[in-house]
């Protein structure tokens, strides 16, 4: 039953993501339209759906007991950059796809996926479960994950520092920020206007849509016969769709054992979303610290496409724990 809903809820995902595809081949979208969406998404769109469901179906007693589902999560990270790491030194990978290596395993593409996706398997009233891991993978993305792979510039001398300079917004986008405001709006009782809540829930029910539209769009755009599966590529993916949802059922299954039993709906969530592709932006920043761009888009378009059937192998084998 598990099997049949979470093919079902991919199968909706998939048609969303093919339509975005199939316009960007018609010529319907220019090459501005994924920046323009991507934009709307981050800055509107997100934080008006988190500002919205966190006022929905948060409490502050329920504010409280999520925060230990950042010990899992954390855990989890933490877990999967050591291994990622030894993974480097034992496989020899060559500079310029090591810091791609270690993000695609550790860090998930929470946003333009993972909700949506969390959103079509277990409904909006997953989102607070949902935030615990997006903040996680947020701080585990801009605090350290690009200095992994900006410190791993092939160009660069040896002792030489890297010109990367800190970029405090990169920890508070403007998703985190939405999530901020809801929760100071939350612990003050602030009573929230119905044309505010109406306004902010139409433009937050933009985000599902809008974010598969983008995904098919980038794999219009990257190309699926640029595809190739070398021996990095299978590593990393392992460690993405293995590797890492193993880790946190691990860590899950291990507080339960000593008397820390999370919610179910938040044991799959934390496990789906460890689950998801790798970061849409590592091409980008392995494009910015001159690293091997084509093996990072090849790992994101990879691992997007690979991602519709492990979900419901995922969705799956998690009933049983």
């Amino acid at each position: 039953m598990a099997f049949i809903t979470s093919v079902e809820s991919v199968v909706t995902i998939l048609l969303m993501m093919a339509l975005g595809y199939a316009l960007r081949r018609m010529g319907w979208f220019d090459d501005n339209f994924s920046g323009s969406i991507s934009k709307l998404i981050m800055n509107v769109a997100l934080p008006a759906s988190i500002f919205v469901a966190i006022m929905k179906y948060l409490t502050l007693p329920k504010l409280i007991s999520l925060s230990s589902g950042l010990v899992y999560s954390f855990g989890g990270v933490i877990i999967g950059y050591i291994i990622a790491w030894l993974a480097v030194k034992v496989l020899k990978i060559r500079p310029g796809r090591r810091g791609i290596f270690m993000n695609t395993v550790v860090n998930a593409n929470t946003i333009f996926i993972g909700l949506p996706l969390n959103i079509a398997l277990f409904g909006s009233v997953s989102l607070p479960y949902f935030l615990v891991y997006y903040v996680t993978n947020t701080v585990s993305t801009w605090a350290f994950g690009v200095f992994l792979i900006s410190n791993d510039d092939p160009t660069k001398k040896k002792g030489e520092k890297s010109s990367g300079n800190f970029n405090w917004k990169k920890l508070l986008p403007p998703p985190l920020l939405g999530f901020l405001v809801a929760l100071v709006w939350l612990i003050l009782n602030l009573p929230v206007p119905a044309w505010a809540n109406n306004t902010l829930t139409y433009v937050g029910n933009l985000v599902t849509p809008l974010s598969l539209i983008y995904i098919g769009i980038v794999l219009a755009d990257a190309g699926l016969k640029s595809i190739n599966f070398d021996r990095d590529t299978i590593f990393a993916l392992l460690g993405r769709f293995v590797l890492s949802p193993v880790v946190i059922t691990l860590l899950i299954m291990l507080g339960a054992k000593m008397g820390h039993v999370i919610p179910k709906m938040e044991m799959q969530t934390l496990i789906v979303q460890a689950a998801a592709p790798a970061l849409a932006v590592m091409p980008i920043l392995a494009n910015e610290s001159h690293g091997d761009v084509k093996f990072a888009t090849n790992l994101v378009t990879t691992s997007t496409i690979l991602f519709i059937v492990v979900v419901p192998i995922v969705m799956t084998l998690i009933q049983f724990i």
